[in-house]
C-alpha cells in the first residue's frame, strides 16, 4: 500500500500540529506520547472530549478559524479521528500537507440495538470518506481498522442509487498504510508487582486463608465494550462458587449500560474497586493488583488498556477477533484468546481456580513491551517525514 516507511531521507525537525477534536482517553494518550518522544516539534491543538457528534461536525471550523487568524501554523497538519479534514482544508490556505490518522472510523463502528446502515446517520460515514480523500496520506492504527474501513465503505457506497464514487477507495488505498500507536509503559515497568495470589495462598498453608485472585475490567462503560457478556460470565462463576475479587475501572461517559448497576449489587462482596480513576498512579496500583484482565469488546481497533494491564502482569483474555489477534503475539494466542462466551468462561474459571496456569509476568512484559513509545515512535516520525517530502496535493 503506497510508500515504504523507509522512504524518509532525513530527520530534519518538522513543525507538526496535531488536530485532535476529542482530547480524551486513547486519543489524548497517543497525542501526548508522540509529542513527548518525537524527534519533531509536535504541538497539540485539541477540544475537550465531549459531544463527539458535534466535534465531528464542527471542530474543523474552530481549527480553521485559528489557522486563518494566525494562531495555528505548522509544516504539516496531523488530523486525528473525529475530524472533518475536507472542510478544514477547504477553509485554510493551501500548501501545507495533511495526514489523517484513524484511531477509529464510523464505517466499522458497531451501532447499538442492532442498527444497520439504513438506521445510521450516514453523514458521519461520508465525513470519514471525504476526510480520507482530502488527506495527503491516511494512516490506520491497525490492519483490522484499515480493512474494516474499506470493506464497510464499499458496502455503504454500493447502496447509493447512482454515481457511486467507488473510484475514491482505490485512490485512498494507494495513499494509506498501517502505523501502530505507542503505549506509555515506562511507569508500569517501574512497579513492583504484588506476589501472585497462589504464592500468598501457599504461604498461608490454609485453604480458609487463601487470598483470592483479582479479575479486572478496565474499559469504557459503553455498549461497544460489551459489559453484558463480561458480567454474565462473572455472575455465572460467582453463582457456582468460584472465588475472585473484582476491580471495575474504566471511564463512564454519560449513562452507563444498566448491567453495571446490577453487577454492583450482585457482586458487591467481591468488589475491591468500582469506578473510573483519573489519577495515573492509582490506576497503575489497580493494574498491579490484578491477576486476570478480560475484554469482551464488540469493537476494538487497537487495545491500549489491555496492553497496559498485560504489561503490568495481568493474564489477558480477549476475543479471537477484532484487533486482538494482530496485537497479541502469536505465541500467546492459545492461552489468551477465546472464541465465544462459553470458551471465555472455561478459560477464566481455569485461571481463577488454579486449574490453568497464568502466563508469567516476565513473559507478558516481553511480549507487550514492543509497544512502548521508544520502539514505536519511528513509524510516526517517518510518516510525517515522507508526507512532508512529497508535499501537499
Amino acid at each position: 500500500m503506497g510508500f515504504s516507511m523507509k522512504e524518509a531521507a532525513s530527520y530534519d525537525p518538522l513543525s507538526v500540529c496535531v488536530l485532535e477534536p476529542f482530547m480524551g482517553g486513547s486519543h489524548l494518550a497517543v497525542a501526548r506520547g508522540w509529542q513527548r518522544t518525537s524527534s519533531h516539534s509536535v504541538t497539540i491543538e485539541g477540544l475537550p472530549a465531549r459531544f463527539w457528534k458535534w466535534r465531528m461536525r464542527g471542530a474543523a471550523f474552530e481549527f480553521a478559524r485559528k489557522v486563518r487568524s494566525g494562531e495555528l501554523t505548522a509544516d504539516i497538519w496531523f488530523a486525528v479521528g473525529l475530524m472533518d479534514l475536507a472542510h478544514f482544508r477547504a477553509l485554510v490556505p493551501p500548501g501545507v500537507p495533511a495526514v489523517l490518522y484513524m484511531h477509529e472510523c464510523q464505517a466499522a463502528y458497531p451501532w447499538p440495538g442492532g442498527e444497520g446502515p439504513g438506521e445510521r446517520d450516514l453523514q458521519f460515514l461520508i465525513t470519514d470518506l471525504a476526510s480520507a480523500a482530502a488527506a495527503d496520506w491516511v494512516a490506520f492504527n491497525s490492519e483490522y481498522l484499515r480493512r474494516g474501513f474499506f470493506e464497510e465503505t464499499v458496502r455503504f457506497l454500493r447502496r447509493m442509487p447512482d454515481s457511486r464514487p467507488l473510484w475514491l477507495l482505490e485512490e485512498i488505498e494507494g495513499k494509506s498504510s498501517v502505523v501502530p500507536i505507542g503505549v506509555e509503559l515506562a511507569d508500569i515497568g517501574q512497579l513492583e508487582r504484588e506476589d501472585r495470589w497462589r504464592s500468598r495462598a501457599s504461604a498461608s498453608g490454609s485453604a480458609s486463608q487463601k487470598a483470592r485472585p483479582t479479575l479486572l475490567w478496565c474499559h469504557r462503560w459503553e455498549y461497544d465494550k460489551n459489559p453484558e457478556e463480561f458480567f454474565s460470565v462473572a455472575f455465572s462463576l460467582a453463582d457456582r462458587g468460584v472465588e475472585f475479587d473484582l476491580i471495575v475501572a474504566g471511564k463512564e461517559y454519560g449513562s452507563a449500560p444498566p448491567v453495571f448497576a446490577e453487577a454492583r449489587e450482585r457482586l458487591s462482596e467481591r468488589i475491591v474497586h468500582w469506578g473510573g480513576v483519573e489519577d495515573r498512579a492509582k490506576y497503575l496500583e489497580l493494574l498491579a493488583r490484578s491477576d486476570v484482565v478480560v475484554s469482551c469488546a464488540l469493537h476494538e481497533t487497537f487495545g491500549i488498556s489491555m496492553i497496559e494491564a498485560a504489561f503490568a502482569g495481568a493474564h489477558p483474555l480477549a476475543p479471537k477477533r477484532l484487533s486482538y489477534p494482530e496485537i497479541f503475539p502469536k505465541e500467546l494466542h492459545a492461552d489468551c484468546l477465546y472464541g465465544d462466551p462459553d470458551e471465555l468462561e472455561r478459560k477464566l474459571e481455569g485461571l481463577l481456580t488454579g486449574a490453568e496456569e497464568l502466563v508469567e509476568p516476565f513473559r507478558l512484559r516481553e511480549a507487550f513491551g514492543r509497544y512502548r513509545w521508544s520502539s514505536m515512535i519511528g513509524g510516526f516520525d517517518r510518516l510525517v517525514d515522507v508526507v512532508s517530502e512529497r508535499g501537499a496535493m
